[in-house]
Formats: structure tokens, C-alpha cells, sequence
């Protein structure tokens, strides 16, 4: 293990860490109340840690290995959190608890939320929120492989650590800088078409800011307690659903079509189809039981509110037009269910990912045709391309792991007093990064409510979340840390 490489790239990304704060800060300054003061201690207290890391060891520059990008996500993932709590916590808005929950679930771009009030929070602690989700969202991590390879540093071992799914062994672009600075570019060319839009379509500039960030970053924050809903305007929520579908899918699409400037890319990707068609059916399925149930008399409007809530749900943004935990019990957990797979692998999307999902359903139908023919050779193919044996075993060894923690954590939550149904749903939420769950943790609550001990163990479920299991896990093992 490398300290001083993993202590230079650390000391790096948390000086860059505190200039995001800079928007913050200046934004407080305009304000009555003392937040200024909190913004400009905690970017302090970040760069000073920063260059305490950075300076001993300014001088190691030796390219890093795979193992080292592992500890550097990790570390870097749960304090980034860390000083990101800092500005609550000076300000007096949270406990360290709640605000370490907070910083958390703004990076892990979950959307749960310990805050209330928020119509009445400071303009700057609301876009400073916005900011974590769009950090979060484009991967911290991202964007210094893009710096980093200009001051020594290579970047290939932390890409290859951050980002999840299929594409993560193949580079869009022959340099990983290029490639980091492509999705960049698409990211933050989405956010300024989504910022401009929605303040066209009516909210103020900070509103437009703090919702573009959360909806691109699929992380559901909001400047209001009653969410999307304050709004009541069905320009803004298709504006919304939009993006949020956008971010759900896998970037290296939009690279693909956004360098060929043809749009075929994504008609003939297959998960992209899937993706499209679970949206389309859950929203009618949806809407026809809002009819039938007589939650909404009118076709149109559960239509309008089936539409947004499935598209929020299923791309784990978490934003809300209405309290769906006071709809009928099977289609909150419809809801719930969409969170864990229905995101595209290489989204800012949380859950499983529907690409491991695809591939456990195309395995299922292999091994049925097994049955039937016990002597053939049958061969998965995805895209027309066999699928390795190891990648089956790993997307298997996922899934099963996966349930495995969702249900310990939910155990966990729940032998602290908490009831099960807003025990295994908080589960869901923090570990497939989507924001409200059901009970007391509902589009309507906060999580507030639960045990600081809870908050912990839930803001470990974000983080597991946020990394896809293993390139947090990894690090428990004894095999990792032999020389």
C-alpha cells in the first residue's frame, strides 16, 4: 500500500473539495442570518486538512495500483461526507449525527433527509445542498481523474474503482482523461439545459439550481419540505421527469450519441429499450389503480402524478408531487420495488441496476432450456455477444449479496426499536440511494425521527450503496491487505 501516493491524491481532492464551497459562501454573505461564518470555517478546516495531507508527501508520485484506487474512493467517499457536515453542524441546523446523514445521502445523491423546514433554511445551505447531490452525481472521483493525470497521477485505478456496472472495463476514448472530461461535459451540459429550463418555466434561480442538480443526479433534495408538489405546476414536473429519465440512463449512451450526433445508439441498446418499456408500464399500471381505487376521479391526473412518481422512483431521485405512502399499500411498494433494479448500469441512478437484472432473467431462461434439454450447450448472449462465465458468477454473487445486506441492515434498523415496515423500507431507500421509503420515513417525513444510531448504520447503507458493494467490501477482506 502506497500511504504517501494515497496521502498526496486525498490532500488533492479535499483542497478541491472546500473551493465548492466558495458558492455557498458567497451566497451567504447576503444573508441575515450568521451562515457565513459557519461556510467559511468549514472551507478553512477542509483546505487546511487538505494541505496537511498534501504537503509530506507532495513529492510521491508513483503511478497507482488498483488496490490503492480502492482505499482512495472508500476514504475519500466517507470523508468527503465528513467535512461535508461541517457547514451544518456550525451553523447549529443538525447534530453531528444528522448532519454526517445529511452530507451523506447529498454525495450518495440519496435525497433522504434529516431537515425540516426547509422553505426556511438559508438560501446558502439549500444550494450547498444541490451542490453535493451535483457532485455526487458526476463522481467526485471522475472528475479528478480528469485533474489529476496534469499533476502526476494516473488515473485508470480510480475509474476503474468508481464507476459501476458492465462499462466499467472499457474506455470510451483511448485516454481516461478524455473519457472523464466527455461525460463531464454531457453532465454538466444536461444541468445548464435543465437549469434554464425550469427557470423559464417559473422557479426562482436558486430553486432552478438546487432541483437541476438533484433531478440530473437523479438525488431528490429540494429548497421545500412539500418537494415538487409546492410547485403545482405540470410544466415543471415534465421538465423534471425528463431529466430524471435522462440521468437514469447509462452515460456511455449519451457519449456514443452525443460524439456521433445520431440518436440510434440508444434505440438499439437493449437495456435502454427495457428501461423504456418499465417506465412506460409501470405509469399505467399505476394510473389505472389510482382510477380504480378512486385516489384521483381523473384519468389525466393519475396519469400526470403516476407518471412523475415512477420515473422518480424508479430512477432513485426520490423528488415527490404527492404523498404516495397515503396511496394504496401495493403501489407504494411497487414504488419501493422500482428503486432496487430499474436504474441503467452507468447512471447516476442507484440500486442493482437493471443490466444484472437482464442478465439474471436471461440465465434463468438458459438454465430452464437446460431442463428441457440436459445434453444441449446453451450460451448466454447479451447484445449478440456470449457473456462470460465470471460475469455471471459476479452479477449472481451481487444480487445474492445485495439482498443479503438490504435485509441485515433492515434487521438492524429494526432491533432499534424502529417498526419493520420503515425499517426494511429506510433499508431500501439508503441502500438503493433513492431518498423516501414508507412509515416514518414516507415523502411526507424525514428521517429525523430514528435513533442517531440508526442514522449510521443507514448512512454505511448509502456509502455501500454509492460503490456497488464490493469496492467497499473489499476492504474487510484478509486478502486484500496481504502484501
Amino acid at each position: 500500500m502506497r500511504l504517501a501516493v494515497i496521502a498526496r491524491v486525498m490532500g488533492l481532492l479535499l483542497i478541491v473539495f472546500s473551493s465548492v464551497m466558495l458558492p455557498s459562501l458567497a451566497l451567504a454573505w447576503f444573508e441575515p442570518r450568521d451562515t457565513f461564518g459557519a461556510f467559511l470555517l468549514a472551507a478553512i478546516v477542509t483546505v487546511v486538512t487538505g494541505l496537511a495531507l498534501y504537503a509530506p508527501a507532495r513529492g510521491a508520485r508513483q503511478e497507482l495500483r488498483l488496490r490503492d484506487g480502492f482505499v482512495i474512493v472508500t476514504l475519500f467517499w466517507a470523508l468527503l461526507a465528513l467535512f461535508g457536515a461541517l457547514p451544518f453542524v456550525f451553523a447549529g441546523l443538525a447534530g453531528f449525527a444528522d448532519a454526517y446523514f445529511e452530507s451523506m445521502s447529498g454525495l450518495t445523491t440519496t435525497g433522504s433527509t434529516v431537515l425540516t423546514g426547509l422553505d426556511r433554511l438559508p438560501a446558502s445551505v439549500n444550494l450547498w445542498r444541490g451542490v453535493m447531490h451535483f457532485l455526487g452525481g458526476g463522481g467526485i472521483i471522475v472528475l479528478a481523474v480528469a485533474v489529476l493525470p496534469l499533476l502526476g497521477v494516473g488515473g485508470m485505478q480510480l475509474i476503474k474503482a468508481e464507476t459501476p456496472g458492465p462499462m466499467k472495463e472499457n474506455k470510451l476514448t483511448p485516454r481516461i482523461r478524455e473519457t472523464a472530461k466527455g461525460l463531464w461535459t454531457i453532465y454538466l451540459g444536461l444541468n445548464v439545459v435543465c437549469v434554464t429550463s425550469l427557470w423559464v418555466a417559473g422557479m426562482t434561480p436558486l430553486d432552478a439550481f438546487v432541483h437541476s442538480f438533484s433531478a440530473v443526479a437523479t438525488g431528490g433534495f429540494s429548497s421545500h419540505d412539500a418537494s415538487i408538489a409546492f410547485f403545482q405546476n405540470p410544466v415543471i414536473e415534465l421538465i423534471l421527469t425528463l431529466f430524471m429519465f435522462l440521468g437514469g440512463i447509462n452515460f456511455a449512451l449519451h457519449f456514443v450519441a452525443f460524439r456521433q450526433r445520431d440518436p440510434r445508439p440508444y434505440l438499439f441498446d437493449g437495456e435502454f429499450r427495457v428501461y423504456t418499456a418499465i417506465m412506460v408500464g409501470a405509469t399505467l399500471v399505476m394510473a389505472f389503480a389510482l382510477l380504480a381505487s378512486r385516489t384521483y376521479p381523473d384519468f389525466a391526473d393519475a396519469l400526470r402524478f403516476s407518471l412523475f412518481q415512477v420515473v422518480s422512483m424508479a430512477t432513485t431521485t426520490g423528488f415527490a408531487t404527492a404523498d404516495f405512502a397515503a396511496w394504496p399499500a401495493a403501489l407504494g411498494g411497487l414504488l419501493m420495488i422500482l428503486g432496487f433494479f430499474a436504474g441503467s448500469a452507468g447512471s447516476t441512478a442507484g440500486g442493482i441496476k437493471l443490466m444484472r437484472i437482464m442478465l439474471l432473467f436471461k440465465q434463468g431462461a438458459c438454465e430452464l432450456r437446460r431442463l428441457v434439454h440436459p445434453n444441449s450447450i446453451v450460451t448466454l448472449k447479451l447484445g449478440g455477444k456470449t457473456v462470460p462465465e465470471r460475469t455471471i458468477s459476479a452479477v449472481t454473487t451481487f444480487f445474492t449479496a445485495y439482498l443479503a445486506i438490504f435485509a441485515v441492515i433492515g434487521l438492524i434498523v429494526a432491533a432499534m426499536g424502529v417498526d419493520l415496515v420503515t425499517a426494511f423500507t429506510a433499508a431500501a431507500a439508503c441502500l438503493n440511494n433513492v431518498g423516501p421509503g414508507l412509515g416514518q420515513v414516507g415523502p411526507a417525513t424525514t428521517f429525523a425521527s430514528l435513533p442517531d444510531a440508526a442514522k449510521w448504520v443507514l448512512s454505511f447503507a448509502m456509502l455501500l450503496g454509492r460503490l456497488e458493494l464490493f469496492t467497499l467490501l473489499v476492504l474487510f477482506t484478509r486478502v486484500f491487505w496481504r502484501s
